[in-house]
């Protein structure tokens, strides 16, 4: 009688299984990078967006567009004045000037529950750039976060 056994043997079973694991195993990480990657090109969008709306709030400043008091750098008052718009000086017809749609929300906060403005740390135009400190403007924005970026520079001074 002939008889022929069909399958995989135990030991064949387990050097695939390891194979797989092995393979896995250096999916994860690299996995985990694109991710990090993925946020982090969104973190510099996200700071382009806002430092470009600053610095246009600060040219319509300096051109007469923006009114503003005598000891004010030009700068404004918060992130949500970038959005909600300010009154146009020179516009006849007391036109308004938006500089963003929306503040965009810091990739790397997880939190979810702050509203997007209170993800960012904001700095004063007379706070230390090596301490940043809010104040009556807002000069600039930095991420508060300890971590550190692939390309080995602290979040925080991006």
């Amino acid at each position: 009688m002939n008889c022929i056994a069909r399958g995989f043997t135990l030991i064949e079973l387990l050097v695939t299984l390891a194979i797989v694991a092995l393979l896995a195993l250096f999916t994860v990480p690299v996995a985990e990078v694109a991710v990090q990657r993925a946020n982090e090109a969104q973190l510099r969008h996200a700071l382009r967006e806002i430092r470009d709306a600053i610095d246009a709030y600060k040219t319509a400043g300096d051109e007469g567009r923006v009114a503003r008091p005598l000891q004010s750098h030009g700068y404004p008052r918060t992130l949500a004045e970038l959005v909600d718009g300010v009154e146009d000086a020179k516009d006849r017809k007391k036109g308004k000037l938006y500089f963003l749609r929306r503040i965009p929300r810091n990739p790397l906060d997880a939190s979810g529950a702050q509203d997007a403005a209170d993800t960012w740390g904001k700095r004063a135009y007379a706070s230390e750039p090596s301490d940043p400190q809010e104040g009556d403007d807002v000069y600039d924005v930095f991420v508060p976060s300890a971590g550190t970026g692939l390309n080995g520079v602290p979040y925080r001074q991006w």
